[in-house]
């Protein structure tokens, strides 16, 4: 409103000049005095004395007065209008400056209702809760909602009124407080990376299994319920800043948090290589590659985007570890140097050691199929065992060629040790069960899904292909001077007595023979059995015990010798005089 000076000339009576602000300090003067009123119901008269910290009268946002908060905050948003308005024609008015009295004295209040809320709900409003909003307990979700719904009220109200930093430091403080509080409560130790690499492999194991518990909470609910609860509460608040406020608290809350927690896997990976730290970390990269999409849709903004680095940049430095140890797990396979033959030709030490860590290694497919993402390998085979059908490079990925690579290392070191015996039948029967072993392992585990049905058939046929060369050489001149019902009676004495020497002479030298395992032992018994009682038996009909001193057995003796075969039993039969 412009006003003109009257003119010094004019004759007319001098008019009295207008009371500025008359209708703004009307209309603020009525806003205070109906806001004074009802905002004098809520708050002790003590806080209106701005050096007291006296607490309300009564809870405002309590379940039985939820009516009474919304119109407070309702008032608050009336009177907070009222002071923009009147500011803008008559910022020094004195009922200006007792409604920003009056307003503060509410927001302090409010400041008061906005923490208690917080902290009252804290059982419904942690991250647990938050992450998991579906619960079948209802009453605690309405309860959960009630509260949120509160909060989300109070923020707009004080953000909107110029309030906003005393909301979000009363939110911040006491939400980073819970956070820090239930990663501590999970195990989390604000541990150095150089505090870390002076801790003994067996102690930092440990703390590997509570890193990986600890992870999977955190990113998975605790993390993921801030990120929900920021949303909620400051959806519709804004901010002056190109980040909006439920980001920028997000941020201040959980960032710090989050950053400390790779820095443990970024420790474990710098830790020197040796094979048998490979499953623990393989365990800290699982976990990492698992809570991913987690992680990069709860750190989603640009801001954020240290959180999501330092997860590439962990399982980038895990995969380097975990291939070093590959290659060193490989390369001790190839180095093992034992010079000991196995007695009785069972499975070997390294057979077992071997494909028990392969097994394990299976059972991480998924990482090691990011991890590894080539078919070369770094250490050769020897020549003479090296065929296309044996080639990695056939197997359908480069993670199924790495294992079916390892396994082959193993069955090239195992087919030089089967030289180690100077019964060639014995290296056979030391090949069968060690390749049988192989297959159990295969069979029985993941890497039945990781190498295929091809795989485990084609290696089905050496397995019988060693057992009838062991066949073979073992039982093959018993077999050979096994007698005939048609053979002469003439001849009958001698043929018989050649059978009672070999077959003597066999179970001696197999009597300490083994085969580990009772079916592939039951198959072979069987095998040598169908090759003998038959013949035998009809043979036995004609020239019975008694009828002459060469006949040695019955069948039912022989078929007994038989069946205490490969099981290490120390029983022996009488050695001919003839």
């Amino acid at each position: 409103m412009v006003l003109l000076k009257p003119s010094a000339f004019s004759k007319s009576p001098k008019l009295a000049p207008p009371q500025q602000g008359g209708f703004s300090d009307s209309l603020i003067g009525d806003t205070v005095e109906a806001a004074d009123a009802f905002i004098r119901q809520w708050v002790s008269p003590h806080l209106y004395d701005s050096s007291s910290t006296s607490c309300s009268l009564s809870s405002l946002f309590s379940a039985e007065n939820r009516g009474e908060g919304r119109r407070f905050l309702d008032v608050l948003a009336k009177l907070h209008y009222a002071i923009q308005s009147a500011g803008l024609v008559n910022p020094d008015s004195a009922k200006l400056a007792q409604a920003r009295e009056l307003m503060q004295t509410a927001m302090k209040y409010l400041e008061k209702e906005f923490y208690r809320v917080l902290k009252s709900n804290r059982r419904f409003l942690d991250s647990e809760s938050i992450s998991g909003l579906s619960s079948n307990e209802k009453a605690e979700v309405n309860a959960d909602a009630d509260a949120i719904e509160d909060l989300k009220m109070i923020a707009n109200c004080m953000i909107s009124s110029g309030y906003e930093k005393d909301c979000l430091k009363i939110y911040k403080k006491l939400r980073r407080k819970m956070i820090v509080e239930a990663l501590s409560n999970l195990g989390f130790e604000k541990l150095t990376s150089a505090q870390m690499q002076k801790l003994e492999w067996e102690i930092l194991e440990k703390k590997i299994k509570g890193w990986v518990r600890l992870a999977k909470v955190a990113f998975v609910t605790l993390f993921n319920g801030e990120r929900i609860l920021c949303d909620r509460i400051f959806s519709t608040s804004s901010s002056s800043s190109s980040v909006s406020i439920a980001e920028s608290t997000f941020i201040d809350i959980t960032l710090p948090s989050a950053l400390k927690l790779f820095v443990f896997p970024i420790t474990v990976a710098k830790c020197r290589k040796t094979a048998e730290k490979i499953f623990p970390t393989l365990d800290v990269y699982q976990t990492i590659l698992h809570v991913i999409p987690q992680i990069e849709q709860i750190f989603s903004y640009d801001s954020t985007a240290s959180v999501r680095s330092q997860a590439a940049e962990s399982l980038e430095k895990l995969g380097e570890s975990v291939n070093a140890m590959m290659i060193e797990f490989q390369s001790s396979i190839t180095k093992e140097s034992s010079k000991s033959p196995i007695p009785g030709g069972g499975v070997h030490q390294l057979t077992r050691y071997v494909m028990n860590f392969i097994v394990f290694l299976a059972d991480y497919s998924d990482s090691l199929t990011v991890i590894i993402k080539d078919k070369e390998s770094s250490l050769p085979l020897p020549e003479d065992y090296y065929n296309n059908e044996e080639n990695p490079e056939n197997a359908g990925s480069p993670m199924a060629a790495r294992l079916a690579w390892l396994i082959l290392v193993l069955l090239c070191k195992i087919d030089a040790k089967s030289r180690l015996y100077s019964d060639a039948a014995l290296s056979y029967l030391f090949l069968a069960n060690n390749l049988h072993y192989v297959l159990t392992k295969v069979r029985t585990s993941n890497l039945k899904v990781v190498l295929g049905d091809d795989w485990v058939a084609n290696h089905e046929v050496k397995v019988t292909q060693y057992l009838e060369k062991y066949e073979k050489m073992a039982w093959g001149d018993v077999i050979a001077s096994l007698p005939g019902v048609s053979t002469a009676a003439a001849k009958a004495e001698e043929a018989l007595r050649r059978f009672n020497k070999a077959f003597e002479e066999t179970y001696k030298k197999h009597k300490n023979w083994v085969v580990p395992d009772p079916k592939l032992r039951d198959e072979i018994k069987a095998s040598i059995a169908s090759k003998l009682m038959g013949g035998y038996t009809g043979f036995y009909k004609e020239y019975p015990v008694g009828s002459s001193d060469i006949v040695r057995f019955t069948p039912e003796d022989l078929n007994g010798y038989i069946s205490d075969l490969y099981i290490g039993l120390r029983g022996s039969v009488p050695v001919s005089t003839n």
